[in-house]
């Protein structure tokens, strides 16, 4: 895994005082926030510091988990209380960004699907995240509710929740997703890279028509648990049919906007718009390739240079893997991603959806390239001063960084009382 380590040194500072949310609509906000002008390295201000400090941040996405697998696959190898310069997680710098919440991401391939082992693995990485609040009771521990994550966070601990990557993970069984919810999982990405028997991937060819009737039942079922919807990595078509019979909010964990960066990871507006009347969050992906629009067409050119290898070498895996290598030196990213790319991809979501549907799904730990200021976890609060320049008030802000999926999390609570509730009242008549 290839890590950028950019730092920059400031060299201006800028600060723009807060507009008055009470003063201006939506389009005069998007206007403010658009006329900044400057890409300078931004400058954390004490203003910065302040607010982020009373308002934890809330990040929809971290793959810390998958990460400590791949370098043994034990907790105790690597200690997190010590800087690792490997990862872009460890405790210090989770402390210094001020993370109060973190959805760890039990993702696994999904090539596990066609070796019946998606479940096993699922459950392993699982254990990985209850092991990490085992040995570090101290600073993580294990959220299944949105009054844990409060408790948790007044007790001066970071909540730990745990988010499914794939429903190749349920092996087509909602029995089995109901045991990844006592298992503890809070949210379930519908699909990762491949498209399945109930549901689309933007990554791969559609099979299901966006999301079939088996998959309906599926999300039908997350709302009665009350386990979050997950839009991140599905096509478009089962973003909209998701949208289309969910009762409870959803998240895009962490994905970006497409009308910034044209990349299929991302969401296009028309979703957006479907997401703000969902009363959902879009959580924005710091990955460079979905961030700069320049990376996201080099990595749509990279994704096509790979499958007409696979056809070329269909018998020497290791054969296109050193032709793809080959390819990436000779068409490098732009090395032009910066915070301020993200700031639009949260300017834009604002805009067209409005300040109640943004957050921050980083993907740290996931990716291979990140926006300069923005390499590990302990760079949030220049979000949260990138955020004031543009004129966000301290309400916004605080939304951004967490509010919004907390909001999300309480009403996904709600539906499935609710839905249980009905059920109940229906086996009694």
């Amino acid at each position: 895994m290839i890590h950028l380590r950019n730092v920059l040194c400031a060299v201006a500072f800028i600060f723009v005082c807060p507009v008055s949310g009470a003063d201006r609509d939506a389009a005069g906000q998007a206007k403010s926030k658009a006329s900044t002008g400057t890409r300078d390295p931004i400058v954390v201000t004490d203003q910065a510091i302040r607010i982020h400090k009373t308002a934890p941040v809330f990040d929809g996405h971290n793959d810390l988990p998958w990460a400590l697998r791949k370098s043994g696959g034990v907790v105790g190898k690597i200690d997190l209380r010590k800087n690792q310069p490997d990862l872009h997680t460890d405790i210090p710098r989770l402390r210094k960004g001020g993370v109060g919440a973190q959805f760890w991401s039990v993702y696994v391939p999904v090539s596990t699907a066609s070796q019946n082992n998606a479940l096993t693995a699922t459950l392993e990485q699982i254990a990985v995240v209850r092991e990490l609040t085992k040995q570090y009771g101290d600073v993580f521990e294990l959220a299944l509710t949105a009054k844990d994550v409060k408790r948790i966070n007044k007790r001066g601990r970071i909540a730990s929740l745990i988010g499914v990557e794939g429903g190749h993970s349920i092996e087509n069984s909602i029995n089995v997703l109901r045991q990844l919810y006592r298992e503890g999982a809070r949210y379930m990405t519908l699909t990762h890279s491949m498209s399945l028997d109930w549901a689309d991937s933007c990554s791969d060819n559609p099979i299901s028509g966006g999301l079939s009737a088996y998959g309906e039942e599926i999300v039908r079922e997350m709302n009665r648990l009350g386990m979050i919807v997950d839009l991140s990595h599905v096509s478009p078509a089962c973003m909209r049919k998701a949208l289309a019979i969910t009762q409870a909010p959803v998240i895009f964990s962490h994905s970006s906007a497409r009308a910034v960066a044209d990349h299929p990871r991302n969401v296009p507006d028309d979703v957006l718009l479907l997401t703000k009347q969902n009363r959902g969050v879009v959580m924005i992906n710091f990955f460079s390739d979905y961030v700069h629009p320049t990376d996201a067409a080099r990595s749509l050119e990279r994704s096509e240079h790979r499958e007409k290898l696979k056809e070329l070498y269909p018998d020497d895996e290791e054969k296109a893997k050193s032709a793809l290598r080959q390819w990436e030196l000779k068409n490098p990213r732009s090395k032009q991603c910066t915070v301020h790319d993200l700031l639009d991809h949260i300017d834009h979501v604002v805009k067209v959806a409005g300040i109640d549907h943004v957050g921050l799904g980083s993907d740290y730990d996931g990716v291979s390239a990140l926006p300069m200021q923005l390499e590990d976890v302990s760079t949030y609060p220049v979000i949260t001063q990138g955020l004031l320049d543009r004129g966000y008030t301290e309400a916004d802000i605080r939304k951004v960084l967490g509010g919004n999926v907390m909001r999300v999390f309480e009403q996904v609570e709600r539906v499935s009382s609710r839905l249980s509730q009905q059920k109940s009242a229906d086996r009694q008549e």
